[in-house]
Formats: C-alpha cells, sequence, structure tokens
C-alpha cells in the first residue's frame, strides 16, 4: 500500500456499522485503482463483464476470464460480489431473440436459452456471488405504459421478468435476487416499480430486493424524493442496495429533454457543492441503515467514469469522491466525517 492511502481512513471499515460500500470495476481498474479498491471497499460489481454481451457473445461461447478475475480479485480481499445483469434490454446479442435462419426465434426458444445461459453463469459464480441483478430497467420512465417495449418483452410476453427470477432462483437458490433500475425516485416510475415488486411478491416469485442505482445530480432528486422512494420500497419488506451511484455536476441524465450542454471548471465552489450533496445523501442513507444493506459507486475515481461520455460524450465530469489522481476529494471527507 502507498502512502497515497496509509494517511486516510477507509471509507469501507468507516461504515462498517451501517452498510457495505462497493464499487463498479472493470478488467482495467482492478489493476490501475487496485490500492483504493483495497482500502476503501468491501464489495464489487463488474462494470460490464457480466453482461449479456461481453460473458456469453456468441450462443455456443462463453469468455470468463475478465469476470473470474474479477471474482478471484474480490476473493482474495474478502469483498462480496454482486452479479451485474441477467436480463437487460441492453447489450444482449441480438441473436439471443434470433433462430438458425435469422427469424425471430420462438418463445420457447428464447426461453431456454435463458434458461442455459443463467444456470451456467450462476452455476459459476454460485459460491462467490450472492446478490444478482436478474432484471435490469425493465419499466418505462414515462407516459401512461408499464413494461419496457424490450425484445424481451416482444418474446416472452408480461411475465418474463416472473420467468427470470424463477430461473435465477432454480440455479442458484441461496443468491438474494433484485430488480434494478434508474430514475428510480420519480414519483411516477417509483409507483411503477413498487407496482411491479408487489405484483411479483404476490405471485409468489422469488425476488428478494430492489437495486437503486442513484445517478443522481447536485440538485436532483431532492433529497424528501429519495427518502420517500427508500421508505416506500422498504414498506415492502425487501432488501434495498443503492447499486450505482454517482453524482454528475451537470444537467439531469435521464430526463426527457433539455439536459445540460455546459462545461464546468471543477473550482473550489463545484468541490463544495459537491461535497455537500454527498454529506447530505450519505446522512440520509445512514439513517436508513436498517433497510440500506449497500452502497455501491458506480467507479473508483474520476479518471475512469462513464459520466465522462454521457450525456455528453468527451465532457469531463466529476462524480466521484476520489479525483483523477486518486486523492480524496472534499466530498470523500464529507462522507467519512460525521
Amino acid at each position: 500500500m502507498t502512502d497515497t492511502y496509509r494517511n486516510i481512513p477507509s471509507l469501507s471499515e468507516r461504515y462498517r456499522p451501517y452498510f457495505r460500500i462497493g464499487a463498479a470495476v472493470n478488467a482495467k481498474s482492478l489493476n490501475t485503482h487496485r490500492d483504493l479498491l483495497v482500502t476503501h471497499f468491501n464489495s464489487v460489481t463488474a462494470e460490464n463483464e457480466m453482461k449479456w454481451e461481453e460473458i456469453h457473445p456468441e450462443q455456443d461461447r462463453y469468455e470468463f476470464a475478465k469476470a473470474d478475475a474479477l471474482v478471484n480479485f474480490a476473493r482474495e480481499h474478502g469483498m462480496f460480489v454482486r452479479g451485474h445483469t441477467l436480463v437487460w434490454h441492453n447489450q444482449t446479442p441480438a441473436a439471443v431473440f434470433l433462430d438458425d435462419l435469422g427469424q425471430t426465434a420462438t418463445a420457447a426458444v428464447v426461453e431456454r436459452r435463458l434458461e442455459e445461459h443463467v444456470a451456467t453463469v450462476l452455476g459459476r459464480y454460485h459460491n462467490d456471488i450472492y446478490d444478482w441483478d436478474v432484471a435490469n430497467e425493465a419499466v418505462v420512465d414515462a407516459g401512461t405504459g408499464f413494461l419496457r417495449d424490450s425484445r424481451w418483452l416482444q418474446t416472452l410476453g408480461d411475465d418474463y421478468i416472473a420467468k427470470a427470477f424463477r430461473i435465477a432462483h432454480q440455479a442458484a437458490p441461496d443468491a438474494l435476487l433484485f430488480y434494478n433500475d434508474y430514475n428510480e425516485t420519480k414519483p411516477d416510475k417509483s409507483e411503477r416499480i413498487y407496482k411491479l415488486v408487489a405484483g411479483l411478491l404476490d405471485e409468489g416469485v422469488p425476488i428478494h430486493g430492489i437495486g437503486m442505482q442513484g445517478h443522481w445530480m447536485l440538485d436532483d432528486p431532492a433529497l424528501d424524493e429519495i427518502e420517500r422512494a427508500i421508505d416506500r420500497y422498504a414498506s415492502l419488506g425487501v432488501h434495498l442496495h443503492i447499486t450505482e451511484l454517482d453524482v454528475c455536476v451537470y444537467g439531469n441524465v435521464h430526463g426527457t429533454g433539455g439536459q445540460s450542454q455546459e462545461v464546468l471548471p471543477y473550482d473550489d465552489e463545484l468541490a463544495k457543492r459537491l461535497a455537500e450533496r454527498y454529506r447530505s445523501l450519505f446522512s440520509s442513507l445512514r439513517a436508513r441503515k436498517d433497510v440500506i444493506e449497500s452502497v455501491t459507486f458506480w467507479g473508483v475515481a474520476d479518471d475512469d467514469t462513464w459520466r465522462d461520455n454521457f450525456p455528453v460524450r468527451g465532457r469531463k465530469d466529476w462524480p466521484l469522491l476520489f479525483d483523477v489522481n486518486h486523492g480524496p476529494k472534499q466530498a470523500f471527507w464529507s462522507v467519512v466525517e460525521f
């Protein structure tokens, strides 16, 4: 461990009485951000390495090397692993939904492929991964609809989510299985997520938790909106994880228009505002430690964040607790000093 990390408190140790502290990692960051990970985190999530197109790019071919490296890293350092993700409308090969002639495959064929994929992946990691995001981003953001019009919905019908959870439970009966989504605090979408999970529970589907992604901004959503959503979900009696936390310093990422195009310098004022936002967020999360079990950042430090390319490609953002040189930001101190 270098001196850079020796003289600052460990984030995960500081939060051990409250909840696990995780980070999304990739094959590169396991090496480039190793010291930060080992010092400050006790849980990891694969940023992309366990998504279908990465781990199972062709029907008869799996690529486990990167996912194995992540699991081995976690095992070596006594970390938890969150599995992410099994059923999603993105990053799933189109061939999953096609037959040998390139035509739309039947529901029976697609369901059999899902069963085989889940059995293979969860079977490989059943001793190491205890939490899985089974279904990801399956409800609509706005309007009068309910479920997203994905290939999964089109092929398997309205009960495809229930099928996915039952398949995952059969493959890994001891794993906690989550529904994961963004804009999870917005009133309309929050109610859709609540309706979905409540309906699955009523059907006896083995769903155990809700993953709140937490791709938030400096001023949005309001803290009371976040708290209402957490409390509403907690009323279902399920596990709650914050799964993809970061704080964009720009405008609305998942809005329906008018996203900010401005470019800001990371000056003292912005650093202060970010620290204040993180302070209020973690104060609220600590107060809900009885229902929040895990908080995972979507990234480790500002030198490697998806926010640099979304919603404006190539625009620098500073959404995490560690800066581009892996040093603790003012936001870090606002989270550990309370």
